[in-house]
């Protein structure tokens, strides 16, 4: 356990528990114990109206790829090693997406900040600990409390509203999945659009496509900004993301010039610690880990996650 010393140099802190403080025990629910059968989901209207938007900008930048570029070409194989690239990078892309999204990033439990849990720790005489008035909790170092998801993160890094959830020490692995996927998605179709066009300008535009001249055109406009849009955001974000890991510093911490009281790993060994083991192709895959949860509605009070 840190000392007292480093604890205090982060604002958010707080000394645990004096005589006249207490907690709610309503605040911690049982279905704390179990929270790995549950499917973690945030109920902010923001994050919900940019999580659907970035489905509906990849179901455009597909279909476009799809039925204005792919299927009208006379070039077969040009079609179907395209299409089958472009769409396992889709599916990939939204797989990490939902995994980001409903991945606990690493919540503490809210609640534990009683007197009882602190005489289970058997404390040393002068050992220090805090806590975070906004949820009760006992706050481990490098916590941080999210005023969107109203619970302290491990490792926060930052709440993203394009994944509707925090990315903290569980869900960073899929987030980085993610923002690379996409980037690689919006490489493909730029390049697709860029054949198409040198395509239809050499031929006869009513043959190089399905759709009449004019909204071929500004279908493949609009997804060549979406493209550029989303590789600039993603590309961005993934090398931070890779910076941040290779560095063992999260960007709140980086934000804050945060001196690191903890032994920080060594690049490879902070890759290892997010995506697990030694390097293989499983880092590249999102669904590693993944299994189905029965759906069941459990009603929490305070709590802004929904479980199911």
């Amino acid at each position: 356990m840190p000392s007292s010393g480093h604890r205090l140099r982060d604002v958010e802190h707080h000394p645990l528990l004096s005589e006249n403080d207490s907690c709610d025990p309503a605040a911690s629910s049982p279905a704390e114990a179990d929270a790995a059968d549950r499917v973690w989901f945030i109920r902010d209207g923001c994050g919900m109206v940019c999580a659907v938007l970035t489905w509906l900008l990849v179901a455009y930048a597909d279909f476009v790829v799809t039925f204005v570029m792919l299927l009208p070409s006379r070039d077969f194989w040009y079609s179907v090693v395209n299409g089958v690239v472009f769409n396992c990078l889709a599916v990939l892309a939204l797989s990490s997406h939902l995994r980001t999204m409903l991945t606990d990033p690493g919540a503490v439990p809210k609640g534990n900040a009683t007197k009882e849990y602190m005489e289970s720790l058997q404390l040393k005489p002068g050992e220090v600990i805090y806590k975070c008035p906004k949820c009760c909790c006992i706050k481990p170092e490098r916590a941080h409390h999210c005023s969107i998801c109203k619970r302290c993160i491990r490792k926060m890094d930052h709440h993203c509203p394009w994944v509707n959830n925090c990315v903290g020490e569980k869900n960073q692995r899929f987030f980085v999945l993610f923002t690379m996927y996409i980037a690689l998605a919006s490489v493909h179709a730029l390049v697709l659009c860029g054949l198409q066009f040198i395509a239809c300008v050499r031929g006869q535009w009513t043959e190089c496509s399905d759709f009449s001249p004019p909204v071929t055109v500004i279908l493949l406009i609009f997804l060549c900004l979406e493209g550029l849009l989303f590789f600039t955001f993603t590309a961005v974000m993934f090398g931070t993301q890779i910076h941040s890991i290779c560095n063992d510093e999260t960007e709140i911490e980086r934000l804050k010039s945060e001196k690191p009281t903890w032994e920080r790993r060594l690049r490879w060994e902070g890759m290892k610690s997010v995506f697990g083991g030694p390097p293989s192709l499983l880092w590249m895959n999102p669904f590693v880990g993944f299994r189905f949860r029965r759906l069941q509605t459990r009603p929490r009070k305070g709590a802004p996650e929904f479980s199911v």
